[in-house]
């Protein structure tokens, strides 16, 4: 299947290239980077001399006519302008921005502070997180990459709330992400003597994550709670370390009676048949390194009998199940291939 990346310099896409590299039904054909155009890939990443040849070149509609399946790994407001054409030529779409992953386009203008996709496209997008939405993403023409934090933080909570066991008013969000997740270009945020030997909250209350948290949340809620307007408290911070990221999240349960034990059954039952997300056995819990590299979501459960309130560690790599290694998976579900395809890579530990 030949593929294009849009967006060809930042971590993602060069994520993307490293995979599809040794993808054994996918050819990468075409790298575009409107910044970079016309350059070879290994200027820019010297690493990648001897792996691909492929000249970048600036997007143009009419040079993507072999192309099956382009993925978008631009900043936000990019996609939402390209995909319309690629769709209208019959190319798949596979976006890791977040221009099509919220269904309201009030929320979309509102937090990411742009003009949103037109609905005659926005409404064709299936969300694409793998292990969850599988059989919608399999006959999609756009799937919408989910983000880093809502893909661990979802994939934690979704099994809880489909039982209806949790307050779904109750959730904090505690996350924690390297600093290759703010992207590639300089700023003073990621600079080396702000964030060595240093943790920084940073986002309050305004990160444009929220919304797709909470939008899924409320999806998997329907049935179970009558006011289905859930809020989340979500705070993220930087941490001193290249890549990962871990969510701790909090919530109040619904009935006393559940049991630790009782918990974590359901999970490892719910997730028996996905083998990219791990349940640790109880009283056990991950750590970033543990998935770093990899397309594993390491899952750890605690349940606090005194309080009554349930704790989640999800830990992820996020440039891979968080990015790059999550649209790859998509790529093997529209096409029937087995999700493990090209993703076989057991995490680099230490």
């Amino acid at each position: 299947m030949k593929a294009a990346i849009i967006g060809g310099t930042g971590y993602g896409a060069v994520e993307l290239i490293r995979l599809l590299d040794k993808h054994p039904f996918a050819e990468l054909v075409s790298v575009i980077s409107h910044s970079q155009g016309g350059k070879g890939i290994e200027e820019v990443y010297p690493h990648l001399s001897d792996i691909s040849k492929i000249q970048m070149d600036v997007f143009d509609i009419q040079k993507l006519n072999e192309v099956e399946v382009v993925f978008f790994a631009t900043p936000a407001g990019v996609s939402k302008e390209l995909i319309p054409e690629c769709y209208r030529k019959g190319i798949r779409c596979i976006d890791l921005s977040g221009d099509f992953r919220l269904n309201n386009p009030a929320n979309y203008e509102k937090w990411y502070k742009n003009s949103a996709v037109s609905s005659l496209y926005l409404d064709k997008a299936i969300y694409g997180l793998s292990e969850i939405y599988g059989e919608e993403i399999r006959d999609s023409k756009i799937i919408a990459n989910p983000g880093c934090y809502p893909t661990a933080t979802l994939l934690a909570l979704i099994p809880i709330i489909r039982k209806g066991w949790l307050d779904v008013n109750t959730i904090i969000i505690d996350g924690k992400s390297g600093v290759s997740g703010a992207g590639r270009s300089i700023s003073l945020q990621t600079h080396y003597s702000e964030i060595n030997e240093n943790v920084k909250a940073y986002k309050l209350g305004k990160h444009q994550h929220i919304p797709e948290i909470e939008q899924n949340i409320q999806k998997e809620s329907k049935g179970f709670i009558e006011e289905l307007d859930p809020k989340v408290t979500f705070t993220t911070h930087l941490v001193p370390m290249t890549r990962g990221i871990m969510c701790t999240i909090y919530g109040q349960l619904n009935d006393d009676s559940i049991s630790a034990d009782k918990v974590v059954e359901e999970y490892q039952s719910f997730y028996q048949d996905h083998p990219f997300v791990r349940v640790r056995p109880y009283g056990t819990w991950p750590s970033t390194k543990e998935v770093a590299g990899s397309n594993y979501c390491d899952i750890g459960i605690h349940l606090d009998s005194r309080t009554g309130r349930i704790t989640f560690i999800s830990v992820i790599d996020n440039l891979m199940k968080g990015a790059a290694g999550q649209a790859i998976q998509n790529l093997n579900i529209i096409n029937g291939w087995d999700v493990r395809t090209g993703l076989l890579d057991i995490p680099v530990y230490p």
